[in-house]
């Protein structure tokens, strides 16, 4: 079996229940309590689609969307505070954002990506000393 090359998106949202998500491009849905378990299944249907082609599809082959609020949830170690600060945003408006009771523009979302990319990088680029 070979690794696919191609990027999957998959839409997760909130529900009574706890998560779904879909990829519409593969007819896969699936839903769990929790975003990890959720992304667990994802890759799992994925591959059980995958398995008559001779591919499999890993974590890097999946692209979470998700909304701001979902997104600060599942990843609690990034404070919108913090990258707020960074991307030279309103803390409050940031907050606003994250909590639903406001929608950014188009220009506001990539501003916020942009800054989530960048500290992604940086946490890739540093090196712990033992």
């Amino acid at each position: 079996m070979k690794k696919a090359k191609r990027k999957i998106d998959v839409t997760i949202e909130k529900t009574d229940t706890g998560y779904s998500a879909y990829a519409d491009d593969l007819n896969v849905f699936t839903t769990a309590k929790d975003i990890t378990t959720l992304h667990r299944n994802v890759i799992e249907g994925i591959n059980l689609i995958y398995e008559e082609t001779g591919y499999f599809v890993e974590e890097e082959n999946i692209r979470l969307h998700l909304d701001l609020k979902q997104f600060f949830r599942y990843y609690r170690v990034l404070n919108a505070k913090f990258l707020a600060s960074r991307i030279g945003m309103n803390p409050t408006l940031l907050s606003q954002y994250v909590r639903g009771n406001k929608r950014p523009s188009s220009k506001q979302t990539n501003k916020i990506i942009q800054g989530i990319q960048s500290i992604g990088k940086e946490l890739m680029d540093i090196e712990l000393l033992s």
